[in-house]
Formats: structure tokens, C-alpha cells, sequence
């Protein structure tokens, strides 16, 4: 009985906790450190901040783009000038269309714009994955110093440079000219450090059993390097497109003839001496929009997929 005694209160002592004169500090998860109380609680509270900020920074951004697609929807009898904001037209018409057909040709300005967007995204596609996979797979003396060459053009602005770009290209007699208009951006720096970041994320373990079969730098490229950066990829033509059909400064510059005009600068033609219409203003700035949309639906799924790219070595 003794005995029994014994180890029953041994048990008793070991699966109590001790007491201590010390008051034991609590213990903080480690996923909640640096969290917000507002935000990240599964509260009334928590919750209407989340909706109303995201509500907020959705108003803020397709806000004026909701404006424009109302005014263009607007007939003759309305006034958009009215202190009263009516954002659903009283009287929807498609006229506004048609007066933007009448006064500039603008799906011949659609297709140059086209056609240098086209070019671009394709520059930018081939020569940025070249230079991005040589910065980060291949090894040569002074890949570091042209890297660094890479990073300090991001440092000048556009407008620094644009001067000496005009002089280049009119030298060469591209001027006036749809090549022209295209050469300077058909590879961006920005699109060849993407490229770059992504392909470092690649594992080395991949492209090291490449080479012990066989794979030659292009083989590596084609089958092991482009299958893991379709994201960025994609990311790459939507920036790229999106940069070319919205310029509107270096066209400008570039451009003498009306045929040759793109998009954006032919629109300026519609706040003109015989035309100053905000509805046919919109009307058009909606057309010069849809080609972004519709690309921007299409690639969606890569696009995401390719903002992680590069930030996760795997």
C-alpha cells in the first residue's frame, strides 16, 4: 500500500503544474504578431472596414471609367455640364458612336495603333526573355557591371532621354514613320529585370539535369526555361501594350502625317475648332479602351500567376 501511495502521488505532483512566485509571461502566436485589431478580427466591426475600404478603392478606380462610359451613352438633349450628377443616362443613345466615325477615321488610327502595339509586345517578349535569361543563367565576365547598367537607366525619366531619341531616330531616317514610333520601347528595361527575377527563381536542379542530358542553351530555354515564366510573360504583353496604345507624347513628336496618326493622338482631333463635344470626346476615349480589356480578360489567369513569380525561390 505503501508503494502504491507513493507513485500515486508522484503521478499527482507531475501532472500539476507547479506554481511559481514569477508571473508567466503569455505566449503570443507567432502568426498573429504585427496584426491589426480592425482588420484582422472576425468581427461586425472588422468586417465593415475591410468592405468599406475595398468599396472605396473601387470607386477610385473604375469611378471615372464608369463616367466616361455614361457620358458617351448621353444624348443631345442632356446636359453634362449640370451641377446634378445623373451617372445613368436619361436618355442612352448610341449616336455618339457614329459622330466619332464621322469626324476622324478612327479605326484607320485603331490599326496603326495596333500595329505598334503589335510590334512592341513582340520586341519586348523575344529581346527582354533573351537578355533576362542571360543576366540570370548564364556566366560572363561582367554580368554584373551591364546588370548594373540595366538598373541605373530605370533612374532617368522619359522626358530626359526623349530629346536624344528624336535625333537618333530622325537620323536614321525613321522619321515620320510607324518604326520609328516603335524602336525606342521595343525593349523595355523594366520588362528585361522581370524577366531576369523570374528565371532566378527557377530551381538550379532543373536546369542542371537539363545539361547533364545533353541541352544546349537554346534546348534549356525553350523547354525548361519558358514552361516557368508563362506568368510573367504574360505580364510582360499586357505592360507593353499597354504602354505603346497609350502614348500619346512620342507619337506626336514622331508623326507629321495624318494617315500615319495612332490612336491617341488622333483623338485629339475631336477637341478641335469644329468639334467640342464631351459625349463624342468619351465616346472615343471608350473605343481606344476596349482593346485593353479585352486583352487584360484574356490573360488574367497568367497575369496573376506571373505578379508572384520571382519573389519565391523555389
Amino acid at each position: 500500500m505503501s508503494a502504491t501511495t507513493a507513485e500515486e502521488r508522484r503521478e499527482r505532483r507531475e501532472s500539476t503544474p507547479r506554481k511559481s512566485g514569477r508571473k508567466q509571461r503569455a505566449v503570443r502566436h507567432p502568426d498573429r504578431r504585427g496584426r491589426s485589431p480592425i482588420f484582422d478580427a472576425p468581427t461586425r466591426t472588422g468586417l465593415v472596414v475591410r468592405y468599406a475600404t475595398l468599396i472605396a478603392v473601387l470607386l477610385i478606380s473604375i469611378g471615372p471609367m464608369l463616367w466616361e462610359l455614361s457620358t458617351s451613352l448621353k444624348s443631345k438633349a442632356e446636359d453634362v455640364f449640370t451641377q446634378n450628377i445623373h451617372l445613368l443616362p436619361q436618355h442612352p443613345t448610341l449616336g455618339n458612336y457614329g459622330e466619332v466615325q464621322r469626324t476622324i477615321p478612327v479605326w484607320h488610327f485603331a490599326f496603326n495603333s495596333l500595329t505598334v502595339a503589335a510590334v512592341n509586345v513582340t520586341g519586348n517578349i523575344v529581346g527582354a526573355t533573351l537578355a533576362g535569361y542571360v543576366l540570370a543563367r548564364l556566366k560572363f565576365k561582367g554580368r554584373k557591371l551591364l546588370l548594373g547598367v540595366f538598373v541605373s537607366t530605370l533612374i532617368l525619366p522619359a522626358e530626359v532621354t526623349i530629346i536624344s531619341k528624336f535625333q537618333m531616330i530622325t537620323n536614321m531616317g525613321l522619321g515620320d514613320t510607324l518604326l520609328g514610333v516603335c524602336l525606342p520601347d521595343m525593349i523595355a528595361m523594366t520588362n528585361v529585370l522581370l524577366m531576369r527575377n523570374a528565371f532566378m527563381a527557377m530551381p538550379k536542379e532543373v536546369e542542371e539535369a537539363a545539361i547533364i542530358d545533353g541541352a544546349n542553351t537554346l534546348q534549356r530555354l525553350r523547354f525548361v526555361g519558358l514552361p516557368a515564366v508563362k506568368g510573367t510573360l504574360s505580364v510582360i504583353s499586357i505592360f507593353s501594350f499597354i504602354g505603346a496604345w497609350d502614348d500619346f507624347l512620342w507619337p506626336l513628336l514622331v508623326l507629321q502625317t495624318p494617315d500615319k496618326l495612332t490612336l491617341t493622338v488622333g483623338l485629339s482631333y475631336l477637341d478641335g475648332q469644329w468639334s467640342h463635344d464631351p459625349r463624342t470626346i468619351a465616346a472615343g476615349t471608350m473605343i481606344a479602351l476596349i482593346p485593353i480589356l479585352v486583352l487584360f480578360m484574356a490573360l488574367q489567369r497568367f497575369f496573376f500567376r506571373g505578379v508572384s513569380e520571382g519573389a519565391i525561390k523555389g
